[in-house]
């Protein structure tokens, strides 16, 4: 089994910014990307960005290109998304999921595939 956690959610206005905490604990093995995927009342659950768990490779939806960033940092399995610029837009439950994949961009948007954070919400008003 796989814990994820993901805060760093909140509200904010337009252009501001914010930036969401992936943290992975137990069977980290299991698992090769890193991913955040967002999901608004009435629509699907997208994937917005992922990463490699060794941050090798990484994916960046083209909604969010030049906005949002993924990266991973020094603590072990800890990954974070960067989100600058915000738009009302964005606005979105977003999920932590830790998939194995071969490459970041093929992660998918399936609560029974991998492992899955609880959601932090993300609120930008205009």
């Amino acid at each position: 089994q796989v814990r994820l956690v993901n805060p760093g959610g909140g509200s904010v206005q337009a252009g501001g910014s914010l930036k969401l905490a992936c943290v992975a604990s137990g069977d980290t093995y299991s698992f090769s990307c890193v991913g955040w995927f967002r999901q608004s009342a009435g629509k699907e659950r997208d994937l917005v960005a992922a990463i490699g768990k060794y941050g090798r490779g990484s994916y960046v939806a083209d909604s969010v290109q030049g906005r949002f960033t993924v990266s991973k940092e020094n603590v072990q399995y800890t990954h974070y998304l960067q989100m600058n610029n915000l738009k009302p837009d964005d606005t979105a439950m977003y999920y932590c999921a830790a998939q194995d994949c071969g490459n970041p961009a093929a992660m998918v948007p399936a609560p029974d595939v991998g492992y899955w954070s609880q959601g932090t919400q993300v609120t930008v008003s205009s």
